[in-house]
């Protein structure tokens, strides 16, 4: 039985959204023109990839390298997420995400899962916002991560538990854990 096993397709999809949904995050929080999208669209792959190709990796790793390497989910029967009408609805939708996306994890998979899947997380965000410079102009000027980006690395590195950021060993405790909405029959529980 693989650790998939364990979540709805809804669940699933939002386990393996929540790295990209932490990266636009931050890219949200001060978008750069193209080549700065471009370098925040490539950490984010990047730190994805490094950690479901680790050597010793968990089975939640595992089990994310396994969907990466095949097919795309069928999206049609997920639940559909109300459009973004501004960047700072983004920021919060995307926040939103990561919140829902650990709090499955952490509730359906071992410590070792959800401290891996925390720091690929923590990874993805630092990553993603020291990718390109914001503010300046034709590669001139400007600084690596700007106000806006440093305050949704904080409130993401607070929604993702700020001890995986320190590369911590012990356990990791969330500290805005929000359940995922109820399921058909109100109670939560997806099974």
């Amino acid at each position: 039985m693989s650790v998939k096993d364990n979540f709805t397709a809804d669940e699933w999809f939002k386990v393996m959204t929540g790295p990209g949904r932490a990266g636009a995050a931050v890219v949200a929080a001060s978008p750069s023109g193209l080549t700065g999208l471009l370098a925040e669209a490539q950490a984010i792959a990047g730190s994805v990839r490094e950690h479901v190709s680790r050597a010793g990796r968990t089975p939640l790793m595992e089990a994310m390298a396994a969907d990466l390497m095949g097919s795309p989910a069928e999206t049609q029967s997920l639940q559909q997420q109300e459009k973004a009408r501004n960047m700072e609805e983004a920021v919060a939708q995307s926040i939103e995400g990561v919140r829902q996306a650990i709090w499955l994890v952490s509730s359906k998979t071992s410590q070792e899962d959800a401290a891996a899947y925390r720091q690929m997380l923590i990874e993805v965000v630092e990553r993603t916002a020291g990718a390109a410079k914001e503010g300046g102009f034709l590669g001139i000027g400007g600084e690596q991560v700007n106000d806006r980006e440093r305050a949704v690395v904080e409130e993401l590195r607070q929604v993702i538990g700020g001890a995986a950021s320190q590369g911590a060993s012990s356990t990791v405790v969330v500290t805005h854990e929000t359940p995922p909405t109820p399921g058909p029959d109100g109670s939560g529980n997806s099974n």
